[in-house]
């Protein structure tokens, strides 16, 4: 991509829209397009059919999603499919419209099956069922990397699909009934330091194993493949390793400096037992992650505790 490139980055206030927006400006790309959901509702094809004409986006990527975590996913089922199935339906026909010369799809590891061989390769998709979970945002994610793949197919187009695994870092969203693993993680410790708590209850058993990634090396990596990859094919990102719950749990308790007692609540669902990426095809581009899970998450409880959505002691 040329430095003067017009990029669209959809989704440039979400923790992933917005660490691709740090790492295009640090790699020197300054002409970015960006449009908040107010100013650009993405759920209607006319709007952004209109801005696609007017602006004329070079390079587009699509990381405006409607996401949550297995609460949100279980609760808010039809949403989850109804208007992601919108977001990408529109962004990717749009910027074949337009002649893009690249797009980036942010997908899921969600996508894979729930009992799919572990480490998950980008062979393995459509091999067996979802999880149920969170089925509807993964069969809309699906969705919009058979798009991608068809519009390279029929119309010779450079729509690349990058399968993140599970992120964290600035901008997450620490909502109770919206947030992923780490940010539930960090809420929970920092309101049971707060409150003096003798214990933090989690969901689960602790033993379902999950890979991690701070953002800022996602949007590294997905950048990294904008530029070097010469394929078509899904990409997983990821660090190639992973961690139970509890471990986890175990960590984010030091770094927050609770010390209190974790419990976990069996009654409450695991989701997949474990969700671990075969990076060997981004790997073998010549990319690897270089933040590690306790530094990462340093800086991720550091980014919250400076945000409006930390809890601040009441005294």
């Amino acid at each position: 991509m040329d430095k003067r490139s017009r990029i669209y980055v959809a989704g440039h206030r979400g923790m992933v829209g917005s660490a691709m927006v740090r790492r295009l400006h640090e790699a020197g790309f300054n002409n970015l397009l960006l449009r908040s959901s107010e100013e650009l509702d993405l759920t209607r094809q006319a709007d952004v059919e209109a801005f696609f004409e007017n602006e004329k986006p070079e390079h587009v990527v699509v990381a405006a999603a409607r996401v949550g975590g297995i609460l949100a996913n279980t609760t808010y089922r039809a949403e989850f499919i109804c208007t992601n199935l919108q977001i990408e339906t529109n962004m990717i026909h749009a910027a074949w419209q337009a002649g893009v010369k690249s797009l980036l799809f942010f997908s899921s590891s969600c996508v894979y099956p729930r009992l799919c061989p572990q480490p998950m390769k980008e062979e393995h998709l459509w091999s067996g069922p979802l999880e149920p979970t969170n089925e509807p945002y993964a069969v809309a994610k699906l969705a919009g990397m058979s798009m991608c793949q068809a519009y390279n197919e029929q119309y010779g187009m450079r729509f690349i699909s990058v399968i993140p695994t599970n992120l964290y870092g600035p901008n997450d969203n620490y909502d109770p009934q919206q947030s992923h693993l780490m940010a539930a993680l960090i809420q929970k410790f920092h309101l049971a330091k707060l409150a003096r708590s003798a214990q933090v209850v989690l969901w689960g058993t602790g033993a379902p194993r999950r890979e991690l990634l701070y953002v800022d090396d996602a949007a590294d990596a997905a950048v990294f493949v904008l530029q070097h990859s010469t394929g078509k094919d899904p990409i997983n990102i990821g660090l190639g390793r992973d961690w139970t719950v509890r471990e986890i749990a175990e960590v984010v308790k030091q770094i927050v400096g609770f010390k209190g007692e974790i419990v976990f609540d069996a009654s409450k669902p695991d989701g997949a037992p474990q969700k671990l990426l075969d990076v060997a095809r981004l790997n073998g581009l010549g990319w690897k992650a270089r933040t590690s899970l306790e530094d990462g998450i340093a800086k991720a409880y550091d980014w919250y505790l400076r945000s409006p959505q930390a809890a601040k002691p009441t005294s």
